[in-house]
């Protein structure tokens, strides 16, 4: 092949079949990736503007347009005339939307894209695509009450994402540690502010998240435009603050400032000086606290004690224990008192059973035979022993027999 004459190539409408027998040569791929390309026709980009190389003398300005979710750049061409026309100009960190067209040399081997149309993308428009951000994200849950995790009582270590040299770092650090000394902290300098704000934030959360000692994650910044803080609403960081494990406190700019950072972190805070209240307490209130919370046990034992006391005294003082033997004699009484009724009920029974004996005896006597002999009478028998009752039932001279009080006589019956 070596020699020979380039010649024109058709794009192919299925991929090159090669081997090592059968390789392709350099001129062919370039004009097939050249094709290729071509193919892709004129398409609007949206990006970040990173770099603006204008030299005098030259019609062309070269432009780094950088995605500020990933580190990925392009590099565009286009007119002096087209950036003049802009009303405000075009500065590095400006946000547009660039209308190019891709093209590829095959000589040099490389890749340009020419830009025709460029919009400088309104406050209007990037609150409204802010605004349907949030939607969606809401949707996925992702702002969610409960899924915010809890901040430590006292963390450790306390992560900070920053800017370097910042003020927001200063009131965050200061703060804290006048609060409690005794805190710790892992600082991560980063830009905060740019096309490079993105992934230095996403990064230092990243290895702040993988450090077992953080507990908690400051991210921090100064106020700022809209513009300034826009990176603190870009999906990417968002998500990827959803999904750390270490709860994340958001103090970005000031209390007005609300990025889309302030709704998924676990903890907003106003100000960076808010930020440094929030994640450790305040060692003075605490140990005043811990005083209270001591003189309220101290006093709760010493009224329990009191109020024991008092009840034993009590106790004491009664009766039945100052003096136990008054109680004793006073039942002494009783049963003394219960003993003498005893006896006269006893001896009020036997009597009225003595007199109800004699009765008794005197009744049997009147009324026995013996008592009627004392009186003079006797009771006549025959000699059988039958007791005579009529004069018939004896005959003259028959024996009897006379029973008297003290004894008997014999007669005969005339």
């Amino acid at each position: 092949m070596v020699g020979r004459a380039p010649r024109a190539f058709t794009l192919p409408d299925v991929p090159l079949v090669t081997s090592a027998e059968e390789p392709v040569p350099v001129r062919r791929v370039s004009q097939l990736m050249a094709g290729w390309i071509a193919r892709l026709g004129a398409i609007w980009v949206e990006g970040q503007v990173t770099q603006v190389t204008r030299r005098p003398g030259q019609r062309t300005v070269f432009l780094t347009l950088r995605d500020p979710s990933v580190d990925m750049s392009l590099s565009v061409t286009c007119s002096v005339v087209l950036i003049d026309a802009l009303p405000a100009g075009l500065s590095d960190g400006a946000h547009v939307v660039v209308h190019v067209k891709p093209s590829f040399f095959p000589g040099r081997g490389t890749l340009s894209f020419a830009a025709d149309q460029i919009r400088p993308v309104g406050v209007g428009e990037l609150l409204a695509r802010l605004e349907h951000l949030k939607r969606v994200l809401t949707a996925e849950g992702l702002f969610a009450a409960d899924r915010k995790r809890p901040l430590p009582f006292l963390p450790g270590v306390v992560g900070v994402v920053c800017g370097r040299a910042s003020a927001a770092e200063k009131d965050v650090v200061e703060n804290a540690r006048r609060r409690w000394p005794a805190v710790r902290f892992r600082i991560e300098e980063v830009a905060v502010q740019g096309p490079l704000a993105v992934t230095e934030v996403t990064a230092a959360l990243g290895r702040l998240e993988a450090d077992a000692e953080v507990d908690v994650i400051v991210l921090t910044r100064g106020g700022g435009s809209l513009e300034d803080l826009l990176p603190f609403s870009n999906e990417a960081l968002v998500r990827a603050v959803a999904a750390c494990r270490t709860p994340v406190v958001s103090a970005i700019g000031h209390e007005a400032d609300t990025p889309l950072l302030d709704l998924v972190a676990d903890v907003r805070a106003s100000t960076p000086t808010d930020a440094a209240k929030r994640i450790v307490p305040d060692m003075g209130e605490e140990t005043a606290r811990v005083q209270q919370l001591r003189t309220r046990a101290r006093d709760a034992v010493s009224g329990y004690v009191s109020r024991e006391h008092t009840a034993l005294a009590n106790l004491r003082s009664r009766p039945v224990l100052a003096e136990p033997h008054v109680m004793l004699d006073g039942r002494l009484d009783d049963v003394m008192a219960l003993r003498d009724r005893t006896r006269r009920c006893l001896r009020a029974a036997l009597d009225r059973g003595a007199d109800n004996l004699a009765h008794t005896r005197a009744r049997v006597t009147s009324l026995s035979p013996g008592a009627t002999l004392q009186r003079g009478y006797a009771v006549v028998q025959r000699a059988d022993g039958a007791v005579v009752r009529r004069p018939d039932e004896v005959q003259s001279g028959d024996a009897l027999r006379l029973r008297i009080a003290e004894g008997e006589l014999d007669a005969t019956a005339t």
